[in-house]
């Protein structure tokens, strides 16, 4: 019966025996039966459900008398940028500010101290709430019905998103902006009904007006740009373009991403990457776009590359590195992988090239000239193809001839000069030994002086063969 039906409790199993076979006692043994269905589910039952840790929270808001809500999703704990940002676009939504904002014991808001609560808020959501013009107020650390307001609508909300996912059929969306769209269907759902939209008119008018300014919901921080075209931001490093090496740049550090300017200059916007619970080693987040043009340049640094592993982007791009690294030298295959890179970058397409790569690999056929021709590749500037020079080599015999002359010259004999051919210039004047010699010249005038193995400007003869003229 369990085999068929593994959700059968023991009780159900007790009295079917009781059915089957009566007179028997057999609430006797109905503790050993269910040590026994437990013992098979555990060993031969079905699956159960687990729960995986996610990377996302939710920030839920709501006003006591209307009902209407408000909820975002939020990356990493619970931070203060990420309650500051949720909070305005929550009043932003609704029109107003409340006169209270009460919440339970958030480590954002609250240094959860032993002893009196009164100075246990911390000091940027004091300013929150004076800029809003709220008063802040908690309930007691580990009663959370004193919040009941918000407590059972919250589980009332998390069910109507799990009858959604139910619902949908599966829990795995393709983008973080598709889960974010299923959250806001769930809340508008809610916010639509005629009860809470007719107190939500009432309950406005009874809300303070928003501040004229925004209150700072991003931490600035200040880096510099280093020759890895990498920065570092709370112990991880991101990747920027690297136009900006050297720059110094600020950054709006938010709950889910990071602003980048240059001065006051609007750079990019970077998605922020949070250290999860049992995470050991560096943290990084590189995107090969930033630094692709430089590495086409020296495609074999792919090879030795510490950021081999994160300019890679994906596991199906590292495992065809392998393959690659498998099926052609080491040279080739960074230089392959490398102008793929180039090509998935310049038409924003990494699947359509990564199956182009696994079908020239399964047909033996994938090379870098064929990569090239595929999707139109030139050589990377400086790399171009150089015209073909035919140099013919010197004999040995012509560099005797460059030491010791010509066979004519040769055997003129020894005491034959060979002949110097002088260079006829204009009369230079050279200071002597300045006025120390009466009587002499301070200028000697030159008109015509050999140069030869005696030295530049030597009034000596060419007496040797080995004593090459200089015209």
């Amino acid at each position: 019966m369990l085999e068929k039906a593994p959700q059968l409790e023991p009780q159900t199993l007790l009295l079917h025996l009781e059915q089957i076979r009566p007179g028997e006692e057999w609430f006797r043994r109905k503790r050993t039966l269910q040590r026994r269905v437990e013992q098979w589910r555990a060993l031969h039952g079905p699956a159960q459900e687990v729960m995986f840790l996610q990377e996302h929270r939710l920030f839920h808001f709501r006003l006591p008398y209307s009902g209407w809500c408000h909820v975002a999703v939020i990356h990493g704990g619970e931070s203060f940028v990420a309650l500051s940002e949720a909070l305005q676009n929550a009043l932003a939504l609704c029109g107003g500010v409340p006169a209270e904002h009460r919440t339970d014991s958030l480590s954002a808001c609250f240094r959860n101290r032993d002893g009196s609560y009164a100075g246990d808020y911390t000091s940027r959501y004091r300013e929150l709430c004076a800029h809003l013009g709220v008063i802040a107020t908690r309930n007691n650390r580990g009663v959370a019905h004193e919040n009941g307001a918000i407590e059972g609508p919250h589980r009332h909300w998390k069910h109507r998103l799990e009858q959604q996912l139910i619902q949908r059929g599966s829990r795995d969306f393709a983008t973080e902006a598709d889960y974010r769209q299923l959250v806001a269907q769930v809340t508008a759902t809610l916010n639509s009904r005629h009860q809470v939209q007719g107190n939500l008119e009432i309950e406005r008018l009874h809300l303070q007006p928003l501040p004229v300014e925004r209150f700072a919901d991003y931490e600035p921080l200040v880096v510099r740009v280093r020759s890895t075209s990498t920065i570092e931001v709370r112990s991880v490093t991101y990747s920027v373009p690297s136009r900006l090496i050297g720059q110094q740049l600020t950054v709006h550090l938010r709950h889910d991403r990071l602003d980048l300017f240059l001065r006051s200059q609007f750079v990019q916007t970077l998605p922020r990457l949070h250290r999860q619970a049992g995470q050991i080693g560096p943290l990084r987040r590189i995107d090969f776009r930033h630094v692709i043009e430089s590495l086409r340049r020296k495609p074999r640094a792919l090879l030795r590359a510490q950021l081999q592993t994160d300019l890679l982007p994906g596991e199906n791009w590292r495992q065809l590195w392998r393959q690659l690294l498998a099926a052609l030298p080491p040279d080739e295959a960074a230089k392959v992988m490398v102008d793929a890179l180039h090509v998935a970058a310049r038409t924003d397409d990494l699947v359509d090239v990564e199956r182009y790569l696994r079908r020239q690999l399964r047909r033996s056929e994938l090379s870098l000239t064929a990569l090239r021709d595929h999707y139109g590749l030139r050589p990377p500037r400086g790399l171009a193809a150089l015209p073909q020079l035919d140099i013919s080599e010197h004999t040995l015999s012509s560099y005797d001839e460059l030491l010791v002359g010509t066979p004519e010259q040769a055997g003129a004999g020894n005491g034959s000069a060979i002949a110097v051919e002088t260079v006829e210039t204009a009369p230079v004047p050279q200071p002597v030994a300045g006025d120390r010699a009466a009587g002499h010249s301070r200028w000697l005038e030159s008109s015509q002086l050999p140069l030869c193995a005696g030295g530049a400007g030597t009034p000596a003869a060419a007496s040797s063969p080995s004593a090459a003229a200089v015209a």
